[in-house]
Order: structure tokens, then C-alpha cells, then sequence
């Protein structure tokens, strides 16, 4: 972050970096910091303040950096590609899992220099209204960080209650469907059509939970055969 005037925006900077796994923030010049403003805004996320490494430069927040991105919301007059922050995140990954990268923001209120920009090789920009672009720059951060996070294959975890079922309780399930299906009298075995077959693809459609198969297994036991009458 370069040049920051409100410490409120490096707190909640560090919190938007911690929520999505980053920890490693740099400042370049910030007007204020330390500050309790910064600390209130990280929402706890002061490891990553107590941590955060202050600079003079750019070029020194930079030195050993093979890649850095630039983001900006305006195209500039210098000789640096731009693309969307989606596109941005790959590239940053990718150089990443072998040399170390970094990715610039501005001062809330001009953004990057051409200077900075041109110490950088990507410029990303994140796609937002034309007629209204003011991005708060920890709310920028926080789209950055976001796509960094997905661009690694980050996905939410199946809670343990929802664990899908295996093959052989989903066939279980099917066969006892079956005999439901025949003891009721809606599935006649000598002309059985296409019927477990389309249930098949109905339930297949759904990828059954192991709590989902419990629940129907009951209720095709709760179905009781009609009695036949002389």
C-alpha cells in the first residue's frame, strides 16, 4: 500500500489480506501508522499489522519482488498491459509458486503514480460501473485477495453432516425403492417401462447425501403394501 492517508484503510486492509490467508503487508510512506485507527478496523487481525513492513519507496518495498501488479481503476499512458483482476490473480500465482510477487495499491485519493505504475509489470483493474468507479481501497484489496485465494483452488468445505453417499448405499437405496415401488402396486415388475431408470436420473441428478438416503430409506419403510380384497 502506497502512500495511505487513513489508517482506518490499513486495518482494514490487514483484515481483508487475513480473512483470505495473506499475511505479508508492506507500506510504503503511510501519513499515519501505527495508529489505534488501524488496529480497531483490522477487526484482530493484528498479526499482519505487527508485522507489516514499512518502506521509504516503492523500489524498496520491491527489492527482490520478480513480479509485481499494479491495480488501478484508470488506464494510464505507460507501456504496462491491463487486464481484469481475475486475469491478474492467475499470472500472480502462477510466478508465485516459485518466486516471490507482490501486488500495489495507491493513495485512496490519486491512486498509483505513472512512475510506480511503471515499476510493475501487469496493471490489473477491477470491471466495475463506469458511472460510478470510487473502489475504497481496502474494499479493492479485498476483491484482490479474494481472486488470489480462488485463483489457488480455494473451495468451501462439506460440512462432515453433508458427506455424500457412497455407491453402494445410493444402489441400496435404489433396491429398496424398488421393492417399495412393486409392494405398493405403482411399479408393476412385468411392465416396468423406463420407470428406475428416469428415478435413477431424477435421485443421480441430486448427488444424494448420506443423511438424504437415510431419509428416503424411511420413507419408503414407512410405506405399508395395500391389503388385497377376496
Amino acid at each position: 500500500m502506497c502512500g495511505t492517508s487513513h489508517p482506518g484503510n490499513i486495518g482494514a486492509a490487514a483484515r481483508a489480506m487475513r480473512t483470505m490467508g495473506l499475511t505479508d503487508l508492506t507500506l510504503v510512506r503511510p501519513q499515519r501508522f501505527p495508529d489505534p485507527q488501524a488496529m480497531w478496523m483490522s477487526a484482530g487481525a493484528t498479526d499482519v499489522l505487527e508485522s507489516a513492513k514499512i518502506c521509504a519507496s516503492l523500489p524498496e518495498a520491491l527489492s527482490g519482488v520478480v513480479f509485481a501488479v499494479a491495480c488501478s481503476a484508470r488506464r494510464r499512458d505507460v507501456a504496462v498491459p491491463m487486464v481484469d483482476a481475475r486475469s491478474a490473480a492467475l499470472e500472480v500465482v502462477s510466478v508465485a509458486q516459485s518466486r516471490p510477487v507482490a501486488v500495489v495499491f495507491g493513495n485512496e485519493s490519486s491512486g498509483l503514480s505513472n512512475a510506480e505504475l511503471a515499476s510493475c509489470g501487469l496493471i490489473a483493474s477491477i470491471p466495475v460501473d463506469p458511472s460510478f468507479s470510487s473502489l475504497n481501497v481496502a474494499a479493492a484489496i479485498q476483491v484482490m485477495c479474494y481472486e488470489l485465494r480462488m485463483s489457488v483452488g480455494a473451495s468451501l468445505p462439506a460440512p462432515v453432516d453433508q458427506a455424500l453417499a457412497t455407491i453402494e448405499e445410493v444402489e441400496a437405496f435404489y433396491v429398496h425403492l424398488e421393492q417399495t415401488l412393486i409392494a405398493t402396486g405403482f411399479l408393476n415388475p412385468a411392465q416396468p417401462r423406463k420407470l428406475m431408470q428416469r428415478l435413477r436420473r431424477l435421485f443421480s441428478r441430486a448427488h444424494l447425501q448420506v443423511e438424504e438416503v437415510n431419509i428416503l430409506r424411511g420413507i419408503a419403510r414407512s410405506y405399508v403394501a395395500p391389503k388385497r380384497r377376496d
